[in-house]
């Protein structure tokens, strides 16, 4: 980067107009530091996004395994990278303050895409609700591939019974970006369901994340008592 002067360069850039005008080579730049003697960090960042095709989507999906397999990229760097995107993905999804209630599926998608739409592994989450159906807050409950036997109905209603949630909504991401509900995806709801129902607090929803698109299996026909969801 010395090569440019002073006003090209990342950081002087990054003090002058804040973040916003900057390239995606060039924030991964200002991530990566200084590079090395052979390979300055303008270049270790376009090795990063051509790897990912250019595509920022690819790119949150890339594990330390696959940045430390990039020449130039050690350790560190391929950590700081990660650790950025992760940041990213929490400030998306942080919501502290709920005050709207959910009214159906796609609002569920609103505040779960951030976090899980591009991932590149499977996580179940629960949601938890007041009375007027408006979130309390959110819970993960496992990551890695859904397997009913993982997840114990203790685990999802536990916080739910602490926090007197009055229902809640269950949801997962399919990394391959197909909302098409599994034979695993229905037998968890189904499971879910009669526990939420033995102990007063109905599951309204089971929301499939696949990318920029869902699915709802309370609209499929999957949960009894699911009106209240819209």
């Amino acid at each position: 980067m010395t090569a440019h002067p002073p006003e090209a360069r990342p950081r002087e850039r990054l003090r002058r107009f804040g973040p916003g005008p900057l390239a995606e080579h060039e924030l991964l730049a200002l991530l990566i530091g200084a590079g090395g003697p052979a390979t300055p960090a303008r270049s270790l960042a376009e090795r990063v996004l051509d790897l990912s095709g250019g595509r920022l989507q690819e790119l949150a999906r890339m594990d330390l395994g696959r940045l430390e397999a990039i020449a130039g990229i050690g350790p560190a760097v391929a950590s700081r990278i990660v650790a950025a995107i992760e940041l990213g993905r929490r400030v998306g999804a942080a919501r502290t303050i709920y005050e709207d209630p959910i009214t159906g599926p796609s609002d569920v998608h609103d505040i779960f895409a951030p976090a899980l739409a591009h991932l590149a592994h499977e996580e179940f989450h629960v949601l938890l609700l007041n009375s007027q159906n408006a979130p309390i807050c959110q819970r993960q409950i496992t990551r890695g591939i859904l397997d009913a036997s993982l997840i114990h109905p203790r685990e999802v209603f536990r916080d739910a019974i602490v926090l007197r949630a009055a229902a809640l909504i269950l949801v997962h991401n399919h990394p391959s970006g197909n909302p098409e509900p599994s034979a695993e995806d229905l037998q968890v709801t189904r499971q879910l369901g009669t526990a939420g129902s033995q102990l007063g607090i109905p599951v309204l929803d089971h929301v499939i994340v696949a990318g920029e698109t869902f699915s709802s299996l309370a609209g499929r026909g999957c949960l009894q008592g699911s009106a209240a969801h819209g």
